[in-house]
């Protein structure tokens, strides 16, 4: 039988590697409220098609928490589903998409879908540098290469956990008007900050250039909803859901749409987040305090302040590709560094993520890991 799920445990590993919420962390109670709510008062709309920006429901309320117009919203299928169909409406084969290093790694595997080229932009803990994006996309066009646009992940970087400070991200929006420079950024993780909320977002800061801003419910609700929203100038807005799946489809998870809506109209919504942010929080010290303990001199990491992932760098006689599968064999997996490079890089660098394992998991896989790491530089 084909498996259900997108996770499958293996047998005595503990798996770092998966970017997702544990099954207690999932507002099942919530969504079924909602769902009840849904079919019990208010079925027909939300059963037939629906309107391929998105109900009109879930729209004002999301303007209205947003700050911005509905006309430059719509509801995607989440994250990986905008991009999809951002890259069908802003790019062609052989453009150049500009990305930090590390990124995202699926949001790679999506730009690769359309043959997109890669150029990286360096950056620091306080994010990328901005003036190496002006430097990089004035040098490009001057060799007649199309920029399509610069993708980033503003807020606890998916793998790093950096975030892109206020300063830089008003530079990075003045520059994008000044330079007709599409920009998007993923803001999968925004709402998932521990210490203190990010920055606002870049969008924000030049209303009406050609700033993209993707959000999502599967980090925050459950991923099975598929459900997320995009927020552009609205003559974009308008050529997305005028394209032909939509046209004949209607909008996308309409059904799910409505529910969440219920979820957000019953006030719902707000405790979930503040007892996620709680749990996950805990998550976190419990790892970074078995990382302290377990981790042989030269490992370092920086604590994240949101998100689901501590980014671990090692001594650079390290492997991490290659020390996989000592780990695995120890019983311990992560995803090694080199997969969020779009240039190369990582070598020695790797991804753990904490939102879905136990606390006695986070403590005895960093102290396998530790030991698969001291070994190794043994050997080095």
């Amino acid at each position: 039988m084909l498996p259900d799920i997108q996770f499958v445990q293996r047998p005595g590993i503990i798996e770092f590697g998966w970017g997702h919420l544990a099954a207690e962390l999932l507002p099942d109670t919530e969504l079924l409220h909602a769902a009840t709510w849904v079919l019990s008062r208010d079925a027909y709309p939300a059963l037939t098609y629906g309107f391929a920006q998105g109900p009109g429901r879930l729209l004002a309320l999301l303007a209205e928490r947003l700050a911005v117009p509905e006309t430059e919203l719509m509801i995607t299928g989440g994250t990986s589903q905008a991009l999809d169909m951002l890259c069908k409406q802003l790019t062609k084969p052989g453009d150049v998409v500009l990305v930090e290093a590390p990124t995202y790694h699926l949001a790679l595997r999506i730009f690769r879908d359309y043959g997109l080229r890669f150029v990286t932009v360096p950056g620091d803990q306080q994010g990328l540098h901005v003036t190496a994006v002006t430097t990089l996309v004035k040098m490009l066009r001057s060799r007649g290469e199309r920029v399509a646009f610069l993708y980033l992940v503003p807020s606890f970087n998916n793998p790093s956990g950096v975030t892109l400070n206020a300063e830089r991200r008003a530079e990075l929006a003045r520059l994008a008007l000044a330079l007709d420079l599409t920009v998007i950024e993923d803001e999968a993780y925004a709402e998932l900050w521990y210490d203190a909320p990010p920055p606002p977002p870049i969008a924000s800061f030049a209303p009406g250039g050609s700033l993209i801003r993707l959000g999502s419910f599967a980090k925050v609700l459950a991923p099975g909803l598929r459900l997320g929203w995009m927020q552009a100038p609205a003559s974009l807005i308008q050529r997305c859901v005028h394209a032909g799946m939509l046209d004949s489809g209607g909008g996308v998870n309409h059904f799910t749409a409505h529910v969440v809506w219920a979820l957000l109209q019953a006030g719902d919504f707000e405790p979930h987040v503040l007892h996620l942010r709680a749990a996950l929080r805990a998550r976190r010290d419990t790892l970074l305090a078995a990382l302290a303990r377990a981790m042989p001199a030269g490992v370092t990491w920086r604590p994240p302040l949101g998100g689901f992932f501590v980014w671990l760098r090692a001594p650079s006689t390290i492997d991490t590709t290659a020390l996989l599968t000592h780990a695995e064999a120890a019983g311990v997996s992560y995803i090694p560094g080199e997969r969020f490079y779009a240039g190369g890089g990582g070598r020695n660098e790797l991804r753990l993520a904490f939102s879905m394992l136990p606390p006695d998991d986070l403590v005895e896989g960093a102290r396998r890991l530790g030991q698969v790491l001291k070994q190794a530089l043994q050997r080095a």
